[in-house]
C-alpha cells in the first residue's frame, strides 16, 4: 500500500495539477491511515496490502479520529483523501472492491472568514522597518497579500518575471495551474521597485538557480517557503490587530471584504481571488452583512429595544 500511496500522490501532482498543500495534506492523511491499519493488523507498515483493507478498518480509523476531538473540517478532508485514493486504486485494478465507496464526507460548519480592519492593516504596514532589506521584503509581501488577495502558495511561487512594473500587474499561477493577471496598485508598485533594487542582498549559501528566479527569498538564501511567510505575517498581525486568526489568509479575506465594502462588484472580486465559481466568493457578502449588523446594533438608538 505504501508504494501505491506514492503512485497516487504522483498522479495528483502530474495529472490533476494538485497544489503542494493538497498533496502534503493527503500524504499525511493516507500515511496516518496506513500506520493505524498496520497497528490493528499487527504488521509492519511495508507489509500492509491494499487489497486487504476493509470498510471496517476505515470505520475504526474514523472512530479513533472522532475520539481525538478533531475538527469536522479535518475529518472531512481525511475522508475525502481516502475516498479519492481508493477510487484511484479501484479504477486502475489494484483492488477488486472499493471499501470507501459508500463513505460519507461529514458536513462541516460554515464559518465566516476572519478579517482585519482597515486601521489594523494601516498599523501593520507602518510597523514594518523598511530601512533593512529584510524589512523591505516583509513590507512587499504584506502589500502584495493585501493589495491582490493572492494565496500563500501563489505568493511563494512567484518569480521575478511574473511581475511587470511597467504595466503594473502580476501573473499568478493559481489552483490547477491556472494563470490569472492581477493589477497592482501604486503603493505595491512603489514598494516592489525599492525591493527589487536591493533584492540580491538576500542571496546566501543556499541560493541556487530556483532562488535566483524567485521573487522573494528566505533567510537562508533559498526561495521563500510557506512557513517563513506564515511566521512573518503572524508576527506583524500580533503587533497591530486583535483579529483571532493571524495568517496570510486573513489578508486575503480582508482584501475581499474591504473591496466589497467599498462597492466592488463581487464578480470582479471572484476574478481577483481566482475562484472557480461565484459561490466560493459569496461568503464575503455574508461577512459584510455581519459587519453592517454590528455597526447597526452599536450605533442605532432603537437597535436593541
Amino acid at each position: 500500500m505504501k508504494a501505491l500511496i506514492e503512485k497516487y500522490l504522483k498522479y495528483l501532482s502530474i495529472e490533476r495539477n494538485a497544489s503542494r498543500h493538497t498533496i502534503t495534506s493527503y500524504r499525511n492523511d493516507l500515511e496516518s491511515f496506513l500506520a493505524f491499519t498496520a497497528s490493528i493488523e499487527n504488521k509492519e507498515v511495508d507489509k500492509v496490502d491494499v487489497s486487504g483493507i476493509s470498510r471496517l478498518s476505515i470505520r475504526l480509523w474514523l472512530g479513533e479520529l472522532s475520539e481525538q476531538n478533531l475538527a469536522k473540517s479535518s475529518i472531512a478532508r481525511k475522508v475525502a483523501a481516502l475516498r479519492s485514493f481508493f477510487k484511484y486504486c479501484f479504477k486502475r485494478g489494484y483492488i477488486d472492491k472499493n471499501p470507501a465507496h459508500l463513505l460519507v464526507v461529514p458536513k462541516t460548519e460554515k464559518t465566516l472568514p476572519k478579517t482585519a480592519t482597515v486601521q489594523d492593516i494601516e498599523r501593520m504596514m507602518e510597523a514594518v522597518e523598511t530601512d533593512t532589506i529584510q524589512g523591505l521584503q516583509d513590507r512587499a509581501i504584506l502589500e502584495l497579500f493585501y493589495g491582490t488577495g493572492m494565496r500563500l502558495s501563489e505568493l511563494t511561487g512567484l518569480n521575478k518575471t511574473d511581475v511587470n512594473l511597467r504595466q503594473n500587474q502580476v501573473i499568478v499561477n493559481g489552483k490547477g495551474n491556472k494563470q490569472r493577471i492581477i493589477p497592482l496598485g501604486k503603493t505595491v508598485v512603489s514598494i516592489l521597485k525599492d525591493f527589487l533594487t536591493r533584492r540580491t542582498e538576500l542571496y546566501g549559501e543556499r541560493t541556487d538557480k530556483d532562488a535566483k528566479k524567485a521573487l522573494f527569498i528566505a533567510a537562508g538564501g533559498q526561495r521563500i517557503y510557506d512557513r517563513a511567510v506564515r511566521y512573518m505575517v503572524e508576527k506583524y498581525l500580533k503587533q497591530t490587530s486583535e483579529v483571532t486568526q493571524k495568517s496570510p489568509h486573513v489578508l486575503r479575506h480582508s482584501f475581499a471584504t474591504h473591496m466589497l465594502d467599498n462597492g466592488a462588484d463581487i464578480r470582479v472580486i471572484k476574478e481577483f481571488l481566482g475562484h472557480a465559481n461565484l459561490a466560493a466568493t459569496q461568503v464575503y457578502t455574508h461577512t459584510s452583512i455581519e459587519r453592517l449588523k454590528n455597526v447597526y446594533e452599536q450605533a442605532h438608538p432603537r437597535a436593541k429595544t
